[in-house]
């Protein structure tokens, strides 16, 4: 069988919280050839890509030429990206969030070739919400994209709801690299505090600020020791909610709380085997974001074989069924996830037996070369249509 290449499009290559596109792109069969093409670079140490294209490394010859497209008020991404797609012989084209996939589909219909858009999150409801144009630049983009990828079916339902064709609407989870995540139930010794791990972005859709009440409760009942992994970024709104969350940590008196900023991949899984349970409330913010699907983050530690305690939220209950992989609480039920957190205290025998649950799940239906398979199989049909 030939090689099929795709060319994937993304604004960035690649943050540190993105570890799951990292592993999307690198797990794809040996008859995928992958090219990424981004607006700009970064951690390319930390996620290597042989066939890597940045807008902002480009010749000189290619800088007039985008200085000419400027002054004549054309945008420069798509005749950029088209000349990216003929240079690497791209026979499909992956659009990396919704954004991009509208950007992208002027150099997808100049090249004919099939086109494939997924969506991650914020590109669900929240760029709707903040600027209604996207409404109708949706249903274009649902129109003409030949798949939509949704983390499950709540993200499928939101696409849909926005005009997506339903047989377009695909979905498909995140795989994590099970083979690097050792199954290592959790034992608290007695006498030992139950060290809590909260990670993820300073963001609201995070829940953080909602967690750290929780534990500010049960602090007076069960001994803690709680670990966060992640920062503020660069938006205003994630700056707001690093205060909210420093403020909650003033309020309670949480002394015991370690904050590690962002961190690499490698060091989150080694604080994971040291910690008892993994506490990831995620909410629908105020501004309309949200996860749209489940943190990837919930599904690496519920591999892991840590206790996972969560909400209703999006897509998580297609990761941990409540009671039987892990606990879940309504969105912003403080009391719900202190009774949640104390019931694990409480029942460590139990421990093992969501873990088993939850691993056997994840090995099932996110596993990352599992995973990259059914997708590879997807750009092949595809590409075989257009053929």
């Amino acid at each position: 069988m030939s090689p099929l290449t795709v060319l994937h499009s993304c604004p960035v290559w690649l943050p540190q919280t993105q570890t799951w596109l990292y592993n999307q792109v690198r797990a794809l069969p040996a008859d995928i050839e992958n090219h990424v093409a981004c607006l700009r670079s970064e951690n390319i140490d930390q996620f290597p890509c042989a066939h890597l294209y940045g807008m902002c490394r480009q010749s000189r010859l290619a800088y007039r030429t985008e200085a000419l497209l400027r002054r004549l008020g054309l945008p420069l991404h798509p005749y950029w990206l088209t000349r990216t797609a003929r240079r690497s012989h791209a026979g499909l084209l992956h659009s990396h969030f919704g954004n991009m996939g509208w950007f992208n589909l002027g150099v997808a219909r100049r090249l004919r070739i099939p086109h494939v858009v997924t969506f991650y999150g914020l590109d669900v409801d929240l760029l709707p919400q903040q600027d209604a144009r996207w409404h109708a630049r949706y249903r274009e983009l649902f129109a003409e994209v030949d798949a939509v990828l949704c983390e499950g079916p709540h993200m499928a339902s939101r696409i849909i709801a926005h005009g997506c064709p339903p047989s377009k609407a695909r979905v498909h989870h995140l795989g994590v690299d099970t083979g690097a995540i050792p199954f290592k139930p959790r034992v608290r010794l007695s006498g030992e505090p139950l060290r809590v791990l909260i990670a993820g972005a300073f963001r609201e859709k995070k829940g953080i600020p909602c967690a750290l009440e929780a534990l500010g409760k049960l602090q007076h009942e069960v001994a803690l020791e709680i670990t966060i992994v992640g920062d503020a970024g660069e938006e205003p709104r994630s700056h707001a909610e690093k205060r909210r969350i420093l403020d909650v940590i003033r309020r309670h008196g949480l002394g015991q709380v370690q904050m590690l900023g962002f961190q690499p991949h490698t060091r989150l899984l080694e604080e994971a085997y040291r910690h008892h349970v993994f506490l990831s409330p995620s909410i629908h913010a105020e501004d309309g974001d949200s996860e749209g699907g489940a943190p990837v983050s919930i599904i690496e530690m519920a591999a892991s074989g840590m206790p996972v305690v969560s909400t209703t939220h999006c897509d998580i209950p297609e990761v941990i069924a409540d009671g039987c992989s892990g606990l879940l609480a309504p969105e912003r039920d403080v009391p719900g996830l202190v009774e949640r957190l104390a019931w694990l205290a409480a029942h460590p025998q139990q421990w093992e037996r969501l873990a088993s649950a939850a691993r056997q799940h994840v090995d099932t239906e996110y596993n990352m070369a599992v995973q990259a398979t059914r997708l590879a199989a997807l750009y092949r049909s595809l590409a075989s249509q257009h053929g």
